[in-house]
């Protein structure tokens, strides 16, 4: 086994050379994460078989916080997995304080990434302005209002303050952090839909899978389609420190192998005669082939270029994979498409690049090159 041949594995498990339905590929990926929805359609148009467009993609996907505490679309029937701490489903015993003192505390016990969030939340010296009786009061209007069809951000920012809701309660409840919203998804009364405007819907019931039982499927799915993967990876995936990785993983069957030094483990039986790295692939914003692994290590991202693509403010761009390395980054706009170069690539190069753009997204005629 060498670094090529993992290369070939990841991206075949992941289905990028290896495609499959969109609920197999949201099933296997743990999801897509879905800052920005966009993503989620390119994420899927790269690894699906079945015909994916900006109008059917995020049908029967639901986006919710999950792993690492940030946004993911995924399959509605694993919101039993994603959301599984028993003690928050539906759970209307508001605090009145907010989601990043109260519900993000609880999960940054054992999850490394929450901690700093809460610190992060706590250092902007935001002011929760709901008591635990309007909190409550509010959270049940506008699960109301949602049931109505009334799902809409902006549409039910205006219903509250309409209701009798003050100024400061809604920078709250509607805090871009996630505020009041987020802790109504947290506890499974509400979802975002997996579409462009931000609009929510009323999940079906569901029971909460065991918590010990969600992390180990969570962490099963990783090695069964992330993997080969090391340890550091798994750990920067998952938003926990190494002891923790170490635990999960030692509930799973793994094997492992050892490439330049670094121990390589994974699930399952690594199949045999996978096809050859494609000379070009479009990733997605925030994509799974760039979060699966520790950015610093990763194998197809020079270290180099690391803030080309993962920049200071936390944004994960999209990237041109060119024969298995990121060589740039690219960003469409309606009929647009622009190219930013890491490289030097040859004109060929550059040609292949055209080819894909136009094979993934026949509506655009016009592409730019720009050299960063």
């Amino acid at each position: 086994m060498n670094e090529y041949e993992i290369k070939q594995l990841r991206l075949h498990r992941q289905h990028i050379t290896n495609k499959s339905d969109k609920h197999t590929v949201c099933h296997d990926l743990n999801g897509l994460q879905s800052q920005f929805t966009v993503n989620v359609y390119y994420g899927l148009k790269i690894r699906c078989n079945e015909e994916i467009t900006p109008q059917n993609f995020g049908d029967s996907l639901v986006k919710n916080w999950t792993i690492r505490g940030t946004v993911h679309a995924f399959n509605e029937d694993d919101l039993p997995l994603f959301k599984h701490n028993a003690d928050l489903y539906h759970n209307g015993n508001f605090k009145g304080y907010g989601i990043f003192s109260e519900t993000a505390y609880m999960f940054a016990k054992t999850k490394e990434y929450y901690a700093k969030e809460v610190e992060e939340y706590q250092k902007s010296g935001f002011a929760w302005s709901l008591t635990p009786e309007r909190q409550k009061y509010f959270s049940q209007f506008i699960i109301q209002k949602v049931s109505e069809g009334i799902c809409t951000r902006e549409e039910l920012k205006q219903a509250c303050l309409d209701n009798g809701m003050t100024l400061p309660e809604r920078d709250s409840m509607f805090d871009q952090w996630g505020g009041g919203m987020r802790e109504l998804c947290e506890r499974g009364f509400l979802c975002y839909k997996v579409c462009e405007k931000k609009e929510f819907m009323i999940p079906p019931d569901f029971t909460p899978i065991n918590g010990s039982d969600a992390e180990t499927e969570i962490a099963r799915r990783y090695f069964g389609n992330f993997a080969p993967a090391a340890i550091n990876d798994f750990a920067y995936y998952y938003g926990c420190t190494l002891t923790r990785a170490k635990e999960l993983m030692s509930k799973l069957p793994l094997e492992n192998f050892n490439v330049g030094g670094k121990d390589y483990f994974y699930m399952g039986k690594l199949p045999q005669n996978v096809p050859d790295i494609p000379k070009c692939v479009l990733l997605a914003g925030f994509d799974q082939l760039m979060l699966g692994y520790k950015k610093e290590e990763s194998i197809f991202l020079p270290h180099k270029n690391l803030r080309g693509i993962f920049n200071l403010a936390g944004i994960v761009m999209p990237p041109v994979l060119l024969n298995g390395t990121v060589v740039g980054r690219w960003r469409k706009k309606n009929k647009k498409v622009l190219f930013e170069l890491f490289e030097k690539i040859s004109d060929k190069e550059k040609k292949i690049i055209e080819n894909t753009t136009l094979e993934l997204y026949n509506e655009i005629n016009k592409i730019e090159w720009k050299d960063l």
